[in-house]
C-alpha cells in the first residue's frame, strides 16, 4: 500500500475497466479514492493512469492502492462508502462477506455498481440490513461513460442516497436545458455544469430494475437499426458506406441518438486487411449478456406485452444458428415478389418505420416499469427516468426529452402512445412502418421487430380483439371460465360445450 496519511472519501473493490474509469472520474471531481483488487496488475494500472493524468496543481495521489480490504477500510471517512464492481452473482456476496469480516459498520454503505439482477439486490438489502447498508446503483455508458460521465440509476435506502447524492451528481453525465448532452473527454477537465443524469429511483432493487429495462430497450433499439440497415441494403442495394451517410442524415433529425450515430460511423469503416467494408468481415452471430432476456422474462411474468423487446432477444438467438442458417439457405425456398421501387420513397418509409417502431419499443419498456411498481411496491418517477437516460447511457437520444415532457405533463400516463405528441407522430408516420413491413414480407427480408411493432400498435388501438374466441377455447378444453360483456366485471361463466343440443351456461 502507498504511504498515506490523508483519509479517502470512497473505496473501490474491483478495479477492472468500469471500476478503474469510475474511480478516475471521481478523482477528477475532487474525491479521494482508495482501491483494492485481487489482481495487483489492475491496481497498478489505475495508479499509473492517475499519476499520468494528475493535474500539476495537485500534489498528492488522488487514488490510493491497497493490499487488502482492511487497509482500504482504514483509509475511509465515516460513514464508509465502498463501491463494488465485480461480476454479478456470487462474487458480490463474497465481497460483502469479506467487508463484514473486516469489521464493516452497520452504518457503512456498500454500493453494488455491477450488472446485478434486481431480485438479488432486493435480497441483499434484506440479508445484510443488520451488518451494512446495501445500495444498488446501475451504471450505463460503458468504459467511456464511466470515465467521463455515465447515466447512474440508484436504488436503495433513502438515507444512504442523501450521502451518495453529491458524489453521484458530480460524476454523472450532464445535459443542457434542452436535454442535449454536454460532453468532455479530457482527463482532469470534467463537465460540471448542466443537469446530472442521475436521480434516486426508489428502494432496494429499483435502480437495477430500471437499468434492466434500459438494456431491454437497448436490445430493441439496436435490432430496429439493424433491420433498417438490412432493408436498405437488400431492397435498394446500398453499400454500407452509403447507408452510413444516410444514417448521418437521419441523426440530424428526429432519430438523433447515440446508437444511430455510432451505426453511421461503423458502416463507413473499412477493414485494413481486406479493404472491404468492416461490417462485412464481422460474423453475423450476435452475443448477449442476459439483461435483454431478463427484461423479456420479467414482462412475461407480469403480463406486459413487450413483443419488440422479446423479438430483439430472439433475433440474437436466431443469429447464433450460423451452421443451420447456412444449410437452410440452400434448402428452403422463399416465394417472394419483386417490383420496381422508388429509392427515395423507400428511404423515407424506413426512416419513418424506425421512428414509429422506436416509439412502440419505448412504450413497452415504460409499461414494464409501470407494472413493476405494483409488483414490488415502488413509486417510480418516469419523468426522472427519461431525463437520466438523456446523457451518458447507450440509449441516449433527443427522443427522450419528448418522453420526459409526456410524463411531466401527465404523471398518470398509461402508455406513451396515448400522449398527444406520440399519437400525432404515429398518425403521421405509421404508413412508413406499414410500407416497410409489406416490402420486407414481399421480399423475404426478416424484420421481426418491425413486424412486432406494427402488431403492437394495431393491437393496442383495437377496441375488440379475438381473445373472446381464445377464452371460449380455454373454457371448452379446460373449464377456465370467461366473463361476459353484458355481466358485471369479475363475474365468471362456464359453458358445457360438448353437451347435446343447446350449450348450457352456468354462472361460476
Amino acid at each position: 500500500m502507498q504511504n498515506v496519511n490523508q483519509s479517502c472519501n470512497i473505496g473501490f473493490v474491483g478495479l477492472g475497466v468500469m471500476g478503474k474509469n469510475l474511480a478516475l472520474n471521481l478523482a477528477d471531481h475532487g474525491y479521494r479514492v482508495a482501491g483494492f483488487d485481487l489482481d495487483t496488475d489492475k491496481v497498478n494500472d489505475v495508479l499509473d493512469t492517475e499519476a499520468k493524468e494528475r493535474p500539476s496543481s495537485v500534489d498528492e495521489a488522488r487514488i490510493i492502492g491497497c493490499d487488502n480490504i482492511k487497509q482500504m477500510l482504514d483509509l475511509l471517512v465515516s460513514p464508509r462508502v465502498i463501491v463494488v464492481l465485480v461480476p454479478a452473482g456470487d462474487p458480490v456476496d463474497a465481497v460483502c462477506q469479506s467487508l463484514i469480516e473486516a469489521d464493516l459498520s452497520p452504518e457503512d454503505i456498500v454500493v453494488d455498481c455491477g450488472n446485478s439482477q434486481w431480485t438479488d439486490t432486493i435480497r441483499r438489502e434484506s440479508d445484510y440490513k443488520d451488518q451494512l447498508k446495501f445500495f444498488g446503483t446501475a451504471v450505463s455508458g460503458g468504459e467511456v461513460g464511466a470515465r467521463f460521465g455515465p447515466s447512474l440509476m440508484p436504488g436503495g435506502d433513502a438515507d444512504s442516497w442523501k450521502y451518495l447524492q453529491p458524489m453521484w451528481e458530480a460524476v454523472a453525465a450532464k445535459v443542457d436545458e434542452n436535454g442535449k448532452p454536454i460532453e468532455s473527454r479530457t482527463p482532469g477537465q470534467p463537465v460540471k455544469e448542466g443537469e446530472p443524469c442521475t436521480a434516486y429511483l426508489g428502494p432496494n432493487g429499483a435502480g437495477h430494475f430500471v437499468k434492466m429495462v434500459h438494456n431491454g430497450i437497448e436490445y430493441a433499439d439496436m435490432q430496429l437499426i439493424c433491420e433498417a440497415y438490412h432493408l436498405l441494403r437488400s431492397l435498394l442495394g446500398y453499400e454500407p458506406a452509403e447507408i452510413g451517410k444516410l444514417f448521418e442524415k437521419w441523426n440530424q433529425g428526429i432519430l438523433n441518438s447515440y446508437l444511430v450515430e455510432i451505426s453511421a460511423d461503423i458502416l463507413q469503416q473499412y477493414d485494413e486487411k481486406t479493404g472491404a467494408p468492416l461490417v462485412d468481415m464481422i460474423l453475423d452471430s450476435a452475443g448477449q449478456k442476459g439483461t435483454g432476456r431478463w427484461t423479456s422474462i420479467s414482462a412475461t411474468q407480469m403480463g406486459v406485452p413487450a413483443g419488440i423487446i422479446s423479438e430483439s432477444v430472439y433475433a440474437r438467438a436466431l443469429s447464433t444458428l450460423t451452421a443451420e442458417r447456412e444449410k437452410a439457405a440452400g434448402f428452403l425456398i422463399a416465394d417472394v415478389e419483386t417490383s420496381e421501387i422508388d429509392a427515395e420513397a423507400v428511404e423515407d418509409a424506413i426512416e419513418n418505420a424506425l421512428y414509429c417502431a422506436k416509439i412502440c419499443a419505448y412504450a413497452q419498456g415504460f409499461q414494464i416499469m409501470r407494472a413493476a411498481q405494483t409488483e414490488y411496491d415502488w413509486t417510480l418517477n418516469f419523468t426522472g427516468i427519461a431525463k437520466i437516460w438523456r446523457g451518458g447511457c447507450i440509449i441516449r437520444a433527443s427522443f427522450l426529452q419528448k418522453i420526459a415532457d409526456a410524463f411531466d405533463k401527465n404523471h398518470d400516463l398509461e402508455n406513451l402512445l396515448l400522449d398527444d405528441y406520440f399519437a400525432d407522430a404515429m398518425a403521421e408516420k405509421q404508413k412508413g412502418l406499414r410500407d416497410a413491413v409489406v416490402l420486407a414480407a414481399q421480399s423475404g427480408i426478416p424484420t421481426p421487430s418491425f413486424y412486432s411493432a406494427l402488431a403492437y400498435f394495431d393491437g393496442y388501438r383495437s377496441e375488440v380483439l379475438p381473445a373472446n374466441l381464445l377464452q371460449a377455447q380455454r373454457d371448452y378444453f379446460g373449464a377456465h371460465t370467461y366473463e361476459r360483456i353484458d355481466a358485471a366485471p369479475g363475474e365468471k361463466f362456464h359453458t358445457h360445450w360438448q353437451q347435446e343440443g343447446r350449450p348450457e351456461t352456468k354462472v361460476k
